[in-house]
């Protein structure tokens, strides 16, 4: 399936900006759906109503996306785009289907399941249609793929279409018990032609379409590529993006901040820094870029243990301002 442009340049500067401020305002928690749906219609100048697990996400002049997020937790230090050109599994595109009786024959399951998802997706589209001009919906999916130290993110958009059950086959896979875990029957669906394996349904634990997506190549200009921590502008500058209380500090402390102050400071206060005490929660406020070398980079981060980079310039604020001018 073909992406679709998502943000213009304006656009993704500002998603690639809020969403560095999201990640410093968390501190290391883990990021959850209503994250981005902020970044998302912040962005884009949308009104933003809030995550919701019953209706579609972004329902705005005839524009209606469906916002999902995967998290990659076994890259085993590979970048985020190694995931580039791969199938991905999303555990629930939808809940909101229901299987009669689990022991039919796999087609006529398929059937009824997919009659139902394509049911649920035309639904959101005409309440979708209601809000533009035009009287008609496009309607999408957005998936965001991130990682476990909120530094690198990807993010695209394909069109959602009410898949057609006639385009699939269907066989069911049991799961046998292994320990404490009881067996699992799930109802796996391929698509003709291809032979792919597209849709996942589970029959146990709550019965949920877990969706097959191809992530496109790095080349397509539809896939959005987001670092906001830790950026390697060139070999020897890095870009923190922190929030502007914490940027003040160091400039209070500092007189100046830029890249050879910042730098400055820690390579020369290195030994008397690693005793800063615990740095208090950010405010609010976009989030700021400020340049280090990256000398003093390697060494600002094996001087604490920390969960963002924010956390390591809070720290580093606090240090400075105990240590005698």
């Amino acid at each position: 399936m073909s992406s679709l442009p998502a943000f213009s340049v304006t656009e993704y500067q500002s998603a690639k900006r809020i969403l560095a401020t999201q990640v410093a305002l968390m501190m290391g928690r883990k990021l959850e759906e209503g994250d981005w749906t902020h970044v998302y219609c912040n962005s884009k100048g949308i009104p933003d109503t809030g995550w919701s697990n019953l209706h579609i996400d972004i329902a705005h002049e005839g524009l209606g996306v469906e916002l999902k997020m995967l998290r990659c937790a076994q890259l085993k230090g590979r970048p985020l785009k190694s995931v580039c050109g791969t199938t991905l599994m999303h555990p629930a595109a939808t809940r909101s289907i229901r299987i009669d009786d689990p022991e039919r024959e796999a087609n006529k399951v398929k059937d009824d399941v997919l009659y139902q998802y394509a049911e649920l997706i035309n639904e959101r589209s005409l309440r979708v249609a209601r809000t533009g001009s035009s009287g008609r919906a496009d309607m999408r999916t957005g998936w965001l793929i991130w990682e476990d130290t909120l530094t690198e993110f990807l993010y695209f958009e394909e069109p959602m279409i009410a898949p057609d059950p006639t385009d699939f086959y269907a066989e069911w896979n049991i799961t046998p018990a292994r320990g404490i875990r009881k067996s699992s029957k799930s109802l796996w669906v391929y698509e003709v032609g291809t032979n792919r394996k597209r849709y996942s349904v589970t029959t146990t634990a709550g019965i949920k379409i877990q969706p097959y997506f191809d992530v496109p190549p790095p080349s397509d200009p539809n896939l959005y590529y987001f670092r906001v921590q830790s950026e390697a502008l060139d070999a020897d500058t890095i870009r923190l993006w922190i929030l502007p209380s914490t940027a003040r500090a160091l400039e209070s402390r500092l007189g100046i901040l830029n890249k050879e102050s910042l730098s400055g400071a820690i390579l020369t206060n290195a030994a008397a820094l690693a005793a800063a005490i615990p740095a208090d929660a950010p405010d609010d406020g976009l989030a700021v870029p400020v340049l280090i070398s990256m000398r003093a980079y390697e060494v600002l981060v094996g001087l604490w243990e920390a969960v963002s980079d924010e956390h390591r310039a809070q720290t580093l604020a606090r240090a400075l301002a105990s240590l005698p001018k």
